[in-house]
Order: C-alpha cells, then sequence, then structure tokens
C-alpha cells in the first residue's frame, strides 16, 4: 500500500508539467538538503542547503525556502532532494538559479519515504529544476499540493 501511495504521489507531481521541459539543455544538477520540521496540515515551510553543480563551471551554493500549500500532515526528518537542472540554453550564468519557482508536490514517508518537486522559475523564469529521482526523507508525513520555492 505504501509503495503504491509513494509512486501514485511521485506520478501525479512529475505530470504536472510534462511539457515545461520541452527544448530544454540540462546544464547540471542541484542538491538540497534539510528540510526537517512539521506539516502545519493546510502547508508548511522549510528551510533547505543547496549546491548546484554545473556540467561547465564553478559549484555555487544557495540556501532556499520551499513553501507548500495543500494538504501537508506530519513530522518530516532530514530530506534530501536532487534536480537535473535545466534551461533554455547551455549558457550558464553566476546566481542563474536564484529566485522563486513554482510547481506540483507529492512527497509521503513511514519511517523512510520519497516524493517529487518539479518546479520552474529561477532569474528570469527560464530554469527548470525536474526530479532526477525520488527525495528521500524520514519521518511520518505526507504531503500534496502547490509547491513554491525561493532559491538565494
Amino acid at each position: 500500500m505504501r509503495v503504491s501511495l509513494v509512486s501514485g504521489l511521485i506520478l501525479s507531481a512529475a505530470m504536472f508539467f510534462p511539457a515545461a521541459a520541452q527544448n530544454y539543455v540540462a546544464v547540471g544538477t542541484l542538491t538540497c538538503t534539510g528540510g526537517e520540521g512539521v506539516g502545519l496540515i493546510l502547508g508548511s515551510k522549510k528551510s533547505y542547503r543547496c549546491t548546484f553543480s554545473a556540467n561547465a563551471g564553478p559549484t555555487e551554493r544557495y540556501s532556499a525556502t520551499v513553501t507548500k500549500i495543500g494538504l501537508d500532515i506530519g513530522i518530516t526528518g532530514e530530506t534530501v532532494m536532487l534536480w537535473t537542472v535545466l534551461a533554455a540554453t547551455n549558457d550558464v550564468r553566476e546566481g542563474m538559479l536564484a529566485g522563486n519557482y513554482a510547481g506540483a508536490a507529492a512527497d509521503a514517508a513511514i519511517g523512510i519515504g520519497g516524493g517529487a518537486n518539479v518546479l520552474v522559475g529561477g532569474s528570469t523564469d527560464s530554469v527548470v529544476l525536474q526530479p532526477v529521482s525520488v527525495q528521500g526523507q524520514t519521518g511520518l508525513n505526507i504531503a500534496v499540493g502547490i509547491a513554491g520555492m525561493t532559491l538565494r
């Protein structure tokens, strides 16, 4: 039951922006860790430490705040999220990921669980963060809704 619930949630989130990644180029990966906290039934706000590893160029560090609006019930431990960073061109500029993102989110955990967050935004709304794999988290939590993330 838990596997099918998590799979359904992930599929729902990943399909929210199916065309968003078309005509984009993979320019690197973004890894974020943190997010310990409590879901407040109608949403949550959590902080993360992020590292952008460009395919060509220096590594950049960001801090992120993720806000979820929708069903979010439970307690989560440290979460690790990994995205492929897609951009309109191969031109990776310093600070290009800074900005606001929005998209769909779904995750579930009973002990160890997972989720997916497809986000679109960035400094010129030209960056797509596509989940590489399921996020890993610990705790007892279920969340489905709209996610917003600010990278600084």
